[in-house]
């Protein structure tokens, strides 16, 4: 299982105690700790299959010293400190939990979509596990080469859209708010296999893509890997999925358009775990909360702007009576990041950092002081 993660003194985490939800929320500013905690996660859950992947590589699992660079990226070892306190689901984990000998259990349980993600594809492709030096974190090395496999064993020439890839109603979703008709297909012309894109009448290579769309790529095809085309409802034995910064050069309709897969990974029961600094994913868990309280079965189609039919209501069903989500705010102060639980998001909470959402409503609410003030 994956209920609890407490950390004490690891990295810039000085305090942390995290219960996940069905979706798990992680918000805080840059360098918090928030990449390193998710990591961490991978790490617990994941040992015995990363080790079995560096090993196939040619690397060496030794101490644990070189593990922790291989893992988190070169000169990370220090993260892990002579203090550092880790419980997981109950269990004290100690640092020779790295080394010790690996039991049968080799499947991958969580996937990874790193903040990094547009570095997988940056040449118009996937790289290759080995393209990457060490100061490259695992999960950013395993992440590409996953969609490298992908491509190579599970898709043909077409990209998007496939009928059998993705619910039609996501398909469409993600059509209009991002690549508005456009074609995505892999072309040789280069000498390699790469991107490109069938719209209005052009064919144009992924450099010339906006931004928004290249950084789109790597999670479509994350999406694609996690939604098998068939009658399976998720891939292999994955029970839990990270993804950072889902909402990077995304417009807020198309970040709605995620929030929408999300729903349907959610649906999948998978346990999904976002690290955002975007108040949409908030006023999401936020409206969520509140229609789970009212118990408003119809209102997430009002919500999404969803017509009720079979699909939408297969992807919707039952989400707000089964489901949960809890947010968390990495904060910094004097002793370094406390990981505050501010799930009920409550503006009228006596606690500024539940009020403001971890900062991430802090302008808006400050900008509507003023205009009042000064209008």
């Amino acid at each position: 299982m994956m209920d609890n993660l407490k950390i004490k003194s690891f990295g810039p985490i000085n305090q942390a105690d995290v219960d996940f939800g069905d979706l798990t929320l992680l918000v805080g500013s840059q360098a918090s700790g928030k990449s390193i905690f998710l990591q961490l996660l991978k790490l617990l859950i994941d040992k015995n299959n990363i080790r079995k992947t560096v090993e196939q590589f040619g690397y060496v699992w030794k101490n644990d010293t070189d593990i922790l660079n291989l893992f988190f990226g070169e000169d990370m070892a220090d993260i892990w400190k002579n203090n550092s306190l880790i419980n997981f689901d109950g269990k004290d984990i100690l640092k020779n939990f790295l080394t010790a000998r690996m039991t049968k259990q080799f499947d991958e349980r969580l996937f990874y979509v790193p903040a990094q993600r547009i570095l997988s594809v940056a040449d118009g492709r996937p790289k290759t596990f080995m393209e990457f030096d060490t100061s490259a974190p695992y999960v950013l090395r395993y992440f590409s080469e996953t969609l490298r496999l992908l491509l190579q064993n599970g898709m043909e020439t077409s990209i998007f859209p496939i009928r059998n890839r993705l619910k039609e109603t996501l398909r469409n979703s993600f059509d209009n708010s991002i690549f508005h008709g456009g074609e995505i297909f892999m072309d040789d012309k280069s000498g390699q296999k790469k991107f490109r894109m069938k719209v209005e009448g052009m064919n144009v290579p992924f450099i010339t893509w906006s931004a928004g769309q290249k950084e789109f790529m790597p999670l479509l095809l994350a999406f694609y890997w996690l939604c098998p085309p068939s009658k399976i409802a998720t891939k292999d034995a994955y029970k839990y999925v990270v993804i950072e910064e889902p909402e990077m050069g995304l417009h807020p309709q198309a970040i709605i358009s995620v929030i929408l897969q999300v729903i349907d990974l959610l649906s999948r029961n998978y346990k999904v775990i976002i690290s955002t600094h975007s108040p949409i994913f908030l006023e999401f868990a936020w409206v969520f909360n509140l229609l789970k309280e009212n118990k408003s079965k119809n209102a997430l189609h009002k919500l999404f702007d969803l017509k009720a039919n079979t699909q939408t209501d297969r992807l919707l069903k039952n989400i707000l009576e089964e489901k949960t989500i809890n947010t968390y705010y990495f904060a910094r102060n004097n002793n370094g990041v406390e990981v505050k639980n501010i799930s009920s998001l409550d503006a009228d909470s006596d606690d500024n950092d539940i009020v403001e959402w971890g900062g991430i409503s802090s302008f808006a609410g400050k900008a509507s002081d003023i205009v009042a003030k000064y209008s």
